[in-house]
């Protein structure tokens, strides 16, 4: 027969009743203030791509209309950072609307609109680190992660701003924002988060802890 101290039978009965968060799912202090951090310095990258993807952006649109839809990536990559390297659920769609509500405060040309696209654009991202129950984070996974946010700003830019296009259009558009959040948002966060974790800025979290461990 076993016998139990009070101390051990307390926290045994903590991890294990049923309906609390899983102790790895809940969120720090510091994973607060770096999703944070993430959000200012992403919205600081939005605000200089709404003016440096005009150029671009037309000429393809010249080429075929709807393959301006390639320039959204840079818009994409709050959430698939920010879930590579928080780790947590609602990482990614934290960093992604957060990121937006600044840009639209600072002036974003879009306003309102902004917010509504990084909500959308988020919660995109934020389905595939669900989908995998937040335990696996390679390069495929976020090569998925911004492809969904791809799908998502297509889908809500051909609701919101194109809105009567036509079907061939709508399709371009919404192929060229998931090849360019796959692209940029995925492989490009990965590749950030995994240079960040080399440099030792992320070792208070698993992200950087597990990518030092393989150098």
């Amino acid at each position: 027969m076993s016998v139990s101290t009070p101390s051990t039978a307390g926290r045994t009965g903590r991890s294990a009743r049923p309906g609390r968060t899983p102790i790895i799912w809940r969120w720090r202090v510091v994973d607060i203030v770096v999703a944070s951090v993430i959000a200012v310095a992403s919205s600081l990258v939005f605000l200089l791509w709404n003016i440096g993807y005009q150029v671009p952006g037309a000429a393809l649109s010249a080429i075929l209309p709807g393959l301006q839809g390639l320039m959204a990536g840079p818009w994409l990559f709050a959430g698939v950072l920010g879930g590579l390297i928080i780790r947590k659920p609602g990482a990614a769609l934290f960093t992604e609307t957060v990121a937006a509500i600044i840009s639209a405060l600072i002036g974003a040309q879009w306003g309102p609109w902004t917010i509504v696209s990084g909500l959308v654009q988020g919660l995109g991202a934020e389905l595939v680190f669900l989908a995998f129950l937040y335990a696996s984070f390679r390069l495929p996974v976020a090569i998925l992660a911004g492809a969904a946010a791809g799908v998502a700003c297509g889908i809500n830019d051909s609701i919101i701003w194109y809105a009567g296009a036509d079907t061939a259009f709508v399709v371009i558009y919404i192929i060229s924002t998931t090849i360019s959040g796959a692209v940029i948002a995925g492989i490009g966060s990965w590749l950030i988060a995994r240079g960040l974790a080399r440099t030792g800025a992320l070792s208070r979290f698993a992200s950087g802890r597990e990518n030092t461990a393989r150098v």
